[in-house]
């Protein structure tokens, strides 16, 4: 009964610590960078990584706080926030640069369901001045199960802003792989539980080259999670 009255003790405070983090007090983007094999690990662009610096509770990485955020609906300013903030550092990143970075915005199914994506990108953009091309929009395998008329015209609008589509954590939902000839995506992630485990079989290994086989007949960037 203790560990469950703590438990609600913490829920309530990290919900009302939460509704202060919406408009991104506390919030912080952590920094992932991508490099391209093929180019001499050359360094492309990042991935941002969002963090709660709670008051009592210290720096937070997302399984402590998203769900919550998720449930409350409070995600969908967060997620906002994070748009804007990415595309901000990314436009500074490029200051002067020949060969521009991307920068890799994950977006959680409740935002990619409930909110007008494509808006808030939009709005992201012409705030920052950020390029299309500059930023990638990350999405689960679970957002694909969602209204699939919805999703296609979410998906449709980003492609049309030039706005890159990734999938994130593939390999690791229940979808079936028909998806992948239905909605227009320019990326595939394999989950780094994929990448992780190659050397631990030839099956894992196997399967880790048939994703990027599969990648390459589509015609889709691929990345490698957890290298």
């Amino acid at each position: 009964r203790m560990e469950l009255s703590e438990a609600v003790e913490r829920r309530v405070l990290m919900e009302e610590s939460l509704h202060g983090a919406r408009h991104g007090q506390g919030l912080e983007l952590h920094f992932q960078p991508k490099v391209a094999l093929r180019r001499g690990a050359q360094l492309v662009g990042a991935e941002a990584l969002l963090r709660w610096r709670h008051p009592s509770l210290g720096l937070l990485a997302p399984d402590a706080f998203i769900p919550l955020a998720e449930e409350t609906g409070l995600i969908v300013p967060m997620g906002r926030w994070v748009l804007h903030q990415a595309a901000a550092t990314v436009v500074r990143w490029n200051q002067g640069r020949a060969e521009p970075l991307t920068m890799a915005v994950n977006v959680s199914t409740r935002q990619f369901i409930d909110d007008d994506l494509p808006a808030a990108v939009h709005e992201a953009l012409l705030a920052t001045g950020c390029q299309p091309a500059w930023l990638e929009v990350e999405i689960t395998e679970s957002a694909l199960l969602e209204d699939s008329e919805l999703v296609r015209s979410v998906l449709v609008a980003l492609r049309q802003m030039q706005v890159r589509v990734a999938i994130d954590d593939f390999g690791t939902g229940y979808s079936a792989l028909s998806y992948l000839a239905r909605f227009d995506v320019d990326c595939l992630k394999i989950d780094k539980s994929f990448v992780q485990a190659i050397e631990l079989g030839d099956r894992q290994a196997e399967l880790v080259k048939a994703f990027i086989a599969m990648a390459d007949a589509l015609g889709l960037h691929l990345v490698a999670e957890g290298v």
